[in-house]
């Protein structure tokens, strides 16, 4: 079995470069990274005493919470198309 070729990308979260290794494209993971560098930094301006770390776990918080939203919001949207077609639709 062939092991797909990884891709490589440096990305800067929060003033820091990290380079990230996976199966998607490059302008995905700079677009993810950017998303948690816009989310870090809006955290830190509600409360500029927090160090690295702690911002790191509240934006991971932050984003799991909107995650869970919308995956629940899906399940409900996929109910309500469900029902309709039930319905002769």
């Amino acid at each position: 079995m062939e092991q797909e070729e990884k891709n490589r990308t440096t990305v800067m979260i929060h003033n820091r470069s990290y380079t990230i290794v996976g199966n998607e494209p490059a302008s995905h993971v700079q677009l993810v990274a950017s998303l948690v560098d816009q989310k870090m930094q809006e955290i830190q301006k509600m409360n500029q005493s927090l160090d690295t770390t702690s911002l790191a776990v509240l934006t991971a918080v932050n984003t799991m919470n909107n995650y869970l939203k919308l995956k629940e919001d899906y399940a409900t949207l996929l109910g309500s198309m469900k029902k309709g077609r039930g319905r002769g639709k």
